[in-house]
């Protein structure tokens, strides 16, 4: 997803799903692909923490992709108290993607 209108549009109108640490907004997109944002809420480290995070989680939905539904924008807000690690960004996605019914 790029440009502001879109991100705004799926934080407004998306469907929500939480866990501890980190939020999921989804909103059907109408295309045969699913597209994802990763944001972080204000106070979430310096750049490097937020890099790192970003790059766990695209990791992890890269493992995740083959199990959901296709035609969503999905943006994942993630909080400073989320946990680092590669498998606990893992089960945060799995939880967040069960919850919001996107798991096959």
């Amino acid at each position: 997803m790029k440009g502001r209108s879109e991100i705004r549009e799926v934080f407004e109108k998306g469907k929500r799903t939480g866990c501890q640490g980190a939020k999921l907004f989804v909103l059907r997109n109408r295309l045969p692909r699913n597209r994802i944002c990763f944001t972080f809420s204000r106070g979430y480290g310096n750049a490097v923490e937020r890099n790192r995070a970003k790059r766990l989680g695209r990791e992890a939905y890269r493992h995740l992709r083959p199990r959901l539904q296709c035609g969503y924008d999905l943006i994942l807000l993630v909080y400073p108290e989320s946990a680092p690690l590669f498998a606990g960004r893992m089960e945060q996605l799995r939880y967040l993607f069960a919850g919001a019914g996107l798991l096959l």
